[in-house]
């Protein structure tokens, strides 16, 4: 459990980190590719869900897995981006304003939260620890889930501001 705590600690510092630097060369296409696949995350759970409920475990953890590959894969483009093109800033007005900056922040926030269940849940079922493993999994499950569809809020919200 203390790689899991460390590596729940070390991955936001280090996006953090990453995102003060600017790195050169040109990745502005990357949340037209990574948002989709925060909707492929989002499916795959969803998919995952129903597969553990009809008993197939095999396709649950397949699916799980596959989930989990692309959230780093997603994680590894987002820093990219980030570190290499400039802020794109929301430009909506009023209430929608708020709620754009809403679904952000609590999609950020949920976003490290989530690690450390995700990393025990997987920990739990890898070791065959299924008590423990669906206890967590359902705390995980609704916030990556939520994670992974406002992710593509966000996107959608904010797309129309990329320079073009």
């Amino acid at each position: 459990m203390k790689i899991i705590n460390t590596i729940s600690i070390i991955i936001p510092v280090i996006v953090v980190l990453l995102l003060q630097i600017h790195l050169p060369g040109d990745f502005s296409y990357l949340p037209h590719i990574y948002a989709p696949i925060n909707g492929v995350v989002a499916i795959l759970l969803i998919s995952a869900i129903i597969s553990i409920k009809n008993k197939n475990v095999l396709l649950h953890k397949r699916l799980i897995q596959t989930a989990l590959i692309l959230s780093v894969i997603f994680l590894i483009m987002y820093i990219l981006y980030h570190a290499t093109t400039k802020e794109t800033l929301y430009q909506g007005k009023g209430l929608i304003k708020y709620i754009y900056y809403f679904i952000l922040t609590s999609h950020i926030l949920l976003s490290v939260l989530t690690i450390p269940l995700v990393l025990r849940a997987y920990y739990y079922a890898y070791n065959k620890n299924f008590i423990q493993h669906k206890k967590i999994a359902k705390s995980a499950f609704p916030f990556w889930l939520y994670v992974a569809i406002s992710g593509v809020v966000v996107y959608l919200m904010i797309s129309p501001y990329y320079p073009k």
